[in-house]
């Protein structure tokens, strides 16, 4: 569906990774299930053990230069300078761009030496030793070319487990439902990190990351109204259709898995070249479209499985996780405004707009009703305290839904079409009188906020609140922290 994502280094300032062991990390190796379910064949062992210490190990505060081929071997973890944000500043760039220089300038040299057989110096051993352990002789050529960065995600990893308190019991449960393992619930960790807006330069949107085809393939409404991509439950029963499908058609769970990321098509392409054996595709299938992130999707999803499932080993100052969602499912048996369901159940409609993700602005105010047959998450115990289905909804003329909008926008064009043009009028000036300035109030952005939540959840339009902070009208960046005017 999308590629590795929104996710994709206290180590040694040069450090190594040789084989499936990484020296120094603190969690000690791992003895991979080569069988089972989700095996981890010897070929991959090192794509998994490098994913185990990005998420789990490395910080955001370091980066891991290594080779993009060949996973175990890292040149060095290396802290970022200055202060740590969740993006690059411009002199971290800069030191990235001249860290990564000198890495590859040393890797062409000892290319160039090996390749005229010229002395090599004790340096020079050390760097072709670390190559040949974790790669073979032969991958010294085009070292430098392979070079790459990756920063550690630690403390994201561990937020993201923490919101998977909140959906892992259901995404469970929904999963034994179309019989697929229940562990694929771990996707997330991979797609997203379990952000619920997350949304990918490719289209990609939500906790499981559906393009809106897809999405629309498996039943989920994607229009101006409803985005159900963003609703996490909704995914997750869309998820496992798709990978139980995907595994009737590829055979195991590692293509499967896969195939998330690369698609069933090119998947089945690359068993018919290389055969079923997760290790040998990743190791020399060479399809078009099968890069890095393809490449390492599968190891990355048996490293956030291991990082998830064992959370004192990786985070010992202890994991806060969030309450199992509780909240209960309304499907709508006719369509009506979001204002007409918060009424029925007594519920504030920016209330109703936190815990249901997938409705668009167009929804939330009113100017779209939520249609027939979608789902409206309500607080716990409503459907206790109140009948199961709202009233159908009707405006003050009598029409009902659809009709009621058609009737309304007819009505409102005819109006104006016979409405004469108004008469000038001579009065005489009245003084006026100023009013009182309001008070300027501002709202403070909190992790997982989006322009278009912090609007609803304050009771005004994304236009007007770009508006207010002097923002263009297609810009949708935030960041934790910043204070955001909302009134005055």
């Amino acid at each position: 569906m999308v590629g590795l994502t929104l996710v994709l280094a206290a180590l040694l300032a040069l450090g190594g990774c040789n084989g499936t062991a990484l020296r120094g990390d603190g969690v000690g190796k791992i003895d991979y299930d080569t069988s089972g379910l989700f095996p981890v064949p010897e070929a991959i062992q090192p794509n998994v053990d490098f994913w185990r210490h990005v998420y789990g190990v490395w910080s955001r505060g370091q980066v891991a230069f290594h080779d993009d081929e060949h996973m175990g071997v890292v040149y060095e973890v290396a802290d970022l300078p200055g202060p740590i944000k969740e993006g690059y500043t411009n002199e971290q760039r800069a030191w990235l761009k001249s860290r990564r220089a000198y890495h590859q300038d040393r890797l062409r040299a000892l290319e160039r030496k090996v390749r005229e057989r010229a002395p090599l110096s004790a340096a020079d051993e050390r760097l072709l030793a670390k190559i040949e352990q974790g790669a073979g002789k032969e991958a010294v050529y085009g070292a430098s070319q392979r070079l790459r960065s990756q920063r550690g995600v630690r403390e994201r990893f561990k937020r993201g487990l923490e919101i998977s308190g909140r959906y892992d019991p259901e995404f469970r449960k929904i999963m034994r439902a179309k019989g697929v393992p229940e562990d694929l619930a771990y996707l997330p960790h991979v797609e997203s990190s379990f952000q619920a807006h997350a949304r990918s330069s490719v289209g990609a949107a939500g906790i499981w990351q559906f393009m809106p085809a897809t999405g629309r393939d498996y039943g989920m409404r994607v229009d101006r109204t409803l985005d159900e991509r963003l609703d996490p439950i909704t995914c997750a029963d869309g998820a496992a259709r798709y990978l139980s499908a995907a595994h009737r058609k590829l055979g195991n769970w590692p293509l499967a898995i896969t195939s998330y990321n690369h698609g069933k098509g090119g998947v089945a392409n690359a068993k018919a070249r290389h055969g079923d054996d997760i290790g040998e595709i990743v190791q020399h299938y060479k399809g078009r479209a099968f890069g890095f992130a393809s490449r390492n999707f599968y190891a990355s999803f048996v490293a956030a499985r291991e990082v998830a499932s064992h959370p004192k080993r990786y985070f010992p100052e202890g994991v806060q996780f969030e309450a199992p969602w509780s909240h209960d499912r309304l499907v709508l048996t006719s369509a009506m405004p979001a204002q007409h369901v918060a009424s029925y159940y007594g519920v504030p409609t920016a209330s109703l707009a936190r815990l249901n993700l997938h409705w668009n602005e167009r929804a939330v105010n009113g100017h779209a009703h939520l249609p027939a047959g979608s789902t409206v998450w309500l607080p716990t115990g409503s459907l206790q305290r109140v009948a199961a289905q709202p009233p159908a909804y009707r405006d003050r003329t009598g029409a009902s839904s659809r009709a009621a909008l058609v009737a309304r926008n007819e009505r409102g064009s005819a109006d104006k079409a016979a409405s004469p043009a108004p008469k000038k009028e001579t009065a005489t000036p009245v003084a006026k009188t100023e009013p009182a300035a309001s008070p300027v109030k501002y709202h403070v952005v909190k992790p997982d906020e989006t322009l278009y939540r912090v609007a609803v959840n304050n009771g005004i339009s994304v236009d007007k609140l770009r508006k207010l902070n002097q923002l263009g009208p297609d810009d949708n960046t935030i960041r934790v922290g910043q204070k955001l005017k909302i009134s005055g």
